[in-house]
């Protein structure tokens, strides 16, 4: 087997000597062909290239969910077609791992390089669903190129958060859950539409609904963890559906208190749930609109403000080693 491995050499977790364990690990048991990332967008770029060569079997991902998200993106290019792409590995070296942990895979990277070489002897994968967003046609994000996210979107108070601490890491900030829910009280404290929201949600036949503060669009569950707890706001998604949807019609102290509480108490049998709740299950298509731009997040990479985003939940998108 051929294979490329795309290294972040940022990895939060994984240090060098870590890494060089996990690259010889696996160039025991195929060739393989392994490149360290020099600027953002270069694992998209690495893995395209693989995918267009026709001559790659495998493309491992070795970092985090943004490393993970560029090399989906690189592999779906020119879209899916799990019968002609490479595989996806992913050996996880971030600080919070959502798609690894959520295929199943341990946290720790040798553990889960080991799990992978398993599973390349036993011939085990799986075809995964994947969602797409893009700019909404006659809106001012129209041009806004079209993206594939593995595990969840969020368009307004989340993406918001993920913003505060991408500023507070450029600052040199560690990227801690400590830092996580700071940015998130400041966010709250500072958000100006929390009690009237400006979303809207539109579906295909049905009616659109209005005034929404809070949207978050999930292709998994869980949608997040909190070290080694599971947060699930949409209990329900899965990768062998469409999307998830879980929005929030108000954002009072007391609303929030509330679905925080179920948040942080939520379990596969239940997420957050009230009258200010709208949960929503395997969602192929639809868009959000804003009266105001909001801030808007793919896997948890902040990529600024938008009016509109169309979603498409997209069922068998790719092969993954598992």
């Amino acid at each position: 087997m051929r294979a490329l491995l795309v290294v972040n050499p940022a990895a939060t977790t994984t240090s060098a000597r870590t890494r060089d364990v996990l690259i010889h690990a696996l160039a025991s048991e195929m060739k393989l062909e392994a490149v360290t990332t020099e600027y953002r967008g270069h694992a998209r770029d690495l893995a395209r290239r693989a995918a267009e060569s026709g001559e790659i079997e495998m493309v491992v991902a070795l970092g985090g969910d943004g490393t993970v998200n560029e090399v989906v993106n690189g592999l779906l290019h020119h879209g899916p077609d799990p019968g002609r792409l490479p595989h996806l590995a992913v050996v996880p070296g971030g600080s919070t791992n959502v798609f690894a942990r959520a295929l199943g895979l341990p946290n720790d990277a040798v553990e889960a390089t080991g799990a992978i070489l398993d599973a390349l002897c036993e011939n085990r994968d799986r075809t995964v669903g994947l969602g797409l967003a893009g700019g909404t046609p006659g809106s001012v994000d129209e041009a806004v190129p079209e993206r594939w996210f593995t595990f969840c979107a969020g368009f307004g108070f989340d993406a918001g958060v993920i913003g505060r601490v991408e500023q507070q890491r450029e600052r040199g900030r560690r990227s801690t859950h400590a830092l996580y829910i700071r940015q998130a009280m400041r966010q709250f404290l500072g958000e100006s539409h929390r009690r009237h929201g400006t979303i809207t949600l539109e579906r295909p036949g049905q009616e659109p609904v209005r005034d929404l503060s809070l949207s978050i669009v999930c292709n998994t569950a869980p949608w997040t963890y909190l070290g080694n707890r599971p947060v699930y706001a949409s209990p329900a998604a899965s990768f062998d559906t469409a999307l998830d949807v879980l929005a929030l019609s108000h954002l009072s102290t007391a609303a929030v208190a509330r679905y925080a509480t179920q948040l942080l108490t939520s379990s596969p049998e239940r997420g957050p749930h009230g009258r200010h709740a709208l949960s929503l299950h395997d969602m192929t298509d639809f868009a959000l609109h804003s009266k105001v731009p909001l801030p808007f997040q793919l896997d948890g990479d902040h990529l600024g403000l938008r009016s509109s985003v169309t979603f498409t939940g997209v069922r068998r998108a790719l092969r993954v080693i598992v």
